[in-house]
C-alpha cells in the first residue's frame, strides 16, 4: 500500500471523533486528500485544521447524513475541491438507549434507522454517482458486530446494522462489474466516545460484553482504520460485498 494513496481522494463521515477521525487521519498520513464530514461543525473544523497544519490536504464539511440534500452537497464539494473520489468510509452512526422490544418508543427506532441505515444509503448513493463516472472506487460502510449477532435490548440498533450489510451486499454485486468495490466493516467494542458513554450508563451490559472479549480489552479506533484502508486499497482487490468483523474475537464464540 506504500504510496498507493498519494494521488487518491477519500471521504469520511462521522469524522470528528472516534473511528471516523482515526480513519481520516490514516488516509491523510497515507497520502490521500481527505474530506472530513460530521454533524458537529465546530469539531470537524478543529480536527481538519490540525491535519492541514500538519501538511495534509483536508476539507471540513458540515453534514447531517439524515438529510439527503446535505449528503449530495457533501459529495459534490469533495469532488469539486479535489477533482475525484476514490475511497469513502461511511461511518456516521448513533446508539439509542437499550429497551425491551415491547416497550421501545417509535422515535428511538426512527432515529437510529434514519442515521445508521438511511444515512449510509444516502451516502453510498451519491458516492456511487461519481464513482460510476470514473469506473473506479471503493466504499466501506460501517456496520457493527450488531449487524452479525443479536443482543437483548438492542433490536432497533441491530436492525439498522443488519440493514447496512444488506445494502452493502446488494450494491456490491451491482457495482463490481463497473470497477467499484463495496464492503462493510463490523467493529466490535471499540474505545470511542460512544463506548465511553456506554461504560458509564450501561455498566452491567458492558461487563457482559467484555466477558466475551478474547483479547480482554477494548479495540482501538486505529485498528478499525487499518481495516478500512486495507478494504479500500490494493491488497483487497478480490474482496467484494463482505462484512468484515474487527471485534477481538467476540463473534467467534
Amino acid at each position: 500500500m506504500d504510496k498507493y494513496y498519494d494521488d487518491k481522494v477519500a471521504l469520511v463521515t462521522g469524522a470528528a471523533s472516534g473511528m471516523g477521525l482515526a480513519t481520516a487521519k490514516a488516509f491523510a498520513k497515507a497520502g490521500a486528500a481527505v474530506a472530513l464530514a460530521d454533524i458537529s461543525e465546530e469539531a470537524v473544523q478543529k480536527v481538519t485544521k490540525e491535519l492541514v497544519a500538519e501538511g495534509h490536504k483536508a476539507l471540513a464539511i458540515h453534514c447531517d447524513v439524515t438529510d439527503e440534500a446535505q449528503v449530495a452537497s457533501m459529495v459534490d464539494r469533495t469532488v469539486a475541491t479535489f477533482g475525484r473520489l476514490d475511497a469513502a468510509y461511511n461511518n456516521a452512526g448513533i446508539q439509542v438507549p437499550p429497551s425491551d422490544a415491547a416497550d421501545e418508543p417509535a422515535e428511538y427506532f426512527d432515529r437510529v434507522i434514519a442515521v445508521n441505515l438511511r444515512g449510509i444509503w444516502a451516502c453510498m448513493k451519491h458516492e456511487l454517482r461519481h464513482m460510476r463516472e470514473q469506473q473506479s472506487g471503493a466504499i466501506v460502510n460501517c456496520s457493527s458486530i450488531g449487524g452479525l449477532i443479536g443482543l437483548p435490548g438492542r433490536a432497533s440498533y441491530h436492525a439498522s446494522k443488519h440493514g447496512v450489510i444488506g445494502l452493502t451486499r446488494s450494491a456490491a454485486v451491482e457495482y463490481a462489474p463497473r470497477g467499484i468495490r463495496i464492503n462493510a466493516v463490523c467493529p466490535g467494542t471499540i474505545d470511542t466516545p460512544m463506548v465511553s458513554d456506554m461504560l458509564k450508563t450501561q455498566a452491567d451490559a458492558m461487563n457482559e460484553i467484555m466477558r466475551e472479549q478474547s483479547l480482554g480489552r477494548l479495540g482501538r479506533a486505529d485498528e478499525i482504520a487499518d481495516a478500512v484502508l486495507w478494504l479500500c486499497g490494493p491488497g483487497s482487490t478480490f474482496v467484494i460485498g463482505q462484512a468484515i468483523a474487527v471485534d477481538g474475537g467476540f463473534t467467534v464464540h
